[in-house]
Order: C-alpha cells, then structure tokens, then sequence
C-alpha cells in the first residue's frame, strides 16, 4: 500500500505539470510494478495502474481493464468507481459513466458533494450548460476550490459567454497559485475577446519560465490557438506528443480550446497516431 501510495503522488505531480511527465512516470511506474509484485490482489495498484495506462501510457483498452480488475477485487472502493467513471466520461460513453456515478451514489453518503466528479463529466462531454449548473453549485458549495471556477470558466467558453469566464479563470489562476492549465484558459480566453496583448504577454512568461522549469508544451499551444497562430499550435501539440504528455491524453478529445485545429489534417494525423478515432 505504501508503494502504491507513493505511485498516486508522482502520478499526480505529472497530471498537475509539477513534474515532466516522464520523470512523472518513471517513478510511478517503478513503485506501481513493485508493488503489484509484492501483492497484485490490491485494487489500490490496479486503479493507480489504470490512471498509469490512461495518462501515461495511451494504452486505452488496456487502462479501462485495470480500472475494472481494480473494481472485480473490491467492490466498494470508491476511487476506482471515480476513476473508471472519468475515463468513461472521456470516451463519451455517457450512459455507463452514469452507472459509475449511481455507484458512487449508493457507496458514499457525501456524494453529493462531488460536484467536481459532475462537472467533469459535463466537461468530457461538452455539456456546457450542465457543466456551468454543476460548477456554479461547486463554487457556492466551495468558494476556495480553484477547479469548479476553473470548470465554471470552461463551461462559459463552451456556451459563447467568454467574457463571463474571464473572470472564473482568474480567481482559478489566483486560488491555485497559478496552475498553468488555469493560465493557458485565460489568456486563451483574452485572446478571444480581442484582449490580445493580455493573451501575448501571459505567453511570454510561459516561454520564459519554460527555460527554467517545467512548463507544458500542450497548454502553451492552446494559447497560439487562442491567437489564431495554428503552425505555433501544431508545433506545441507535437512537442507534447514527443514526451507523452497527460494533458493531451487528457484534454485532446474534449478541449474546446482546439476546436480551430480539429478540422485540419493535422489533428487527424495527431489523434490517429494516438490511436484515438476522430
């Protein structure tokens, strides 16, 4: 269990860009093999191995199967139920990620507190209308919690109010201490609003602050996109396609973001080489 706990947080500083994901997975694949070799009869491992296959790996088929074994070994346990849920959500399988959430339902007397379990599946699935009632019922519920302004913003964008999500990507930027996924959404959403010096200038620090650390190659190529700068875009994506970036495992399908890339052979090329059908 302590391996496998130990898994859960490189997983998670990879998907929240705190590390480059392939030190993010390194590790995290080491410590999930080790401790599937000490004991593979732990759902923990195979839910964590699923996230692994999922984000990591873009081994679709194989990531939900583990999210399944993880829930063939127990039943009850409610972040594997979660995590087969998003990934569901992700592959527009609407009416079985819905099963998952009844499941969640059943098992946890504070469901109703997930909201961002709701709002995720409203954003895998581009329902912004729901996405924005699930997210401002996130917001009311926790004020401080930068992820349902985050959603909240998304879901704005995703209904043509993108002066309205200004203001939501800005208390994200603000309450997660500048997530660069929080960032790219603001200055995508300048830019759209012809605020485009505001877009260029939040641009700028992320290449800047790129030569120092870490900084996600996909988040930078949803702002050229913003900007109407597809060659940019493209050459971002690809940069995160070379190093196996969870964000575009996990944003390609659904991000509006790339909606003025999604028509161009490009992004066919991009999804086929992922194995992801179009």
């Amino acid at each position: 269990m302590a391996y496998d706990g130990l898994a859960d947080v490189y997983l998670s500083l990879g998907e929240y860009r705190r590390l480059p994901p392939r030190d993010a997975y390194q590790h995290a694949s080491e410590l999930i093999h080790k401790a599937l070799q000490l004991d593979d009869t732990l759902g923990e491992t195979h839910n964590s191995l699923g996230d692994l296959l999922w984000h990591y790996e873009w081994n679709w088929t194989k990531a939900e199967y583990e999210f399944r074994r993880a829930l063939e070994i127990n039943p009850n346990y409610l972040d594997a139920h979660e995590g087969l849920a998003w990934y569901l959500s992700w592959s527009g399988r609407r009416e079985e990620a819905l099963l998952e959430f009844a499941k969640m339902r059943e098992l946890d007397p504070a469901f109703p507190l997930h909201l961002d379990d709701q709002a995720g599946f409203h954003y895998h699935l581009r329902e912004y209308g729901e996405l924005v009632d699930a997210s401002q019922k996130a917001v009311e519920v926790n004020p401080g919690d930068w992820s349902s302004h985050y959603f909240l913003g998304s879901g704005y964008l995703g209904l043509g109010r993108n002066s309205d999500a200004i203001p939501e990507f800005q208390k994200a930027v603000d309450l997660s201490q500048g997530d660069s996924d929080t960032v790219a959404s603001l200055a995508y959403a300048y830019a759209t609003v012809g605020r485009r010096a505001e877009a260029q200038q939040i641009l700028g620090a992320l290449q800047r602050e790129s030569q120092k650390s870490y900084v996600s190659p996909y988040m930078i190529g949803t702002i050229w996109a913003g900007l109407g700068n597809k060659d940019r875009a493209f050459e971002f994506l690809e940069k995160s396609f070379a190093e196996k970036s969870p964000d575009l495992a996990y944003f390609v399908k659904a991000d509006l973001r790339l909606d003025s890339l999604r028509s161009d052979q490009r992004f066919s090329s991009l999804l086929r080489r992922m194995a992801i059908q179009h």
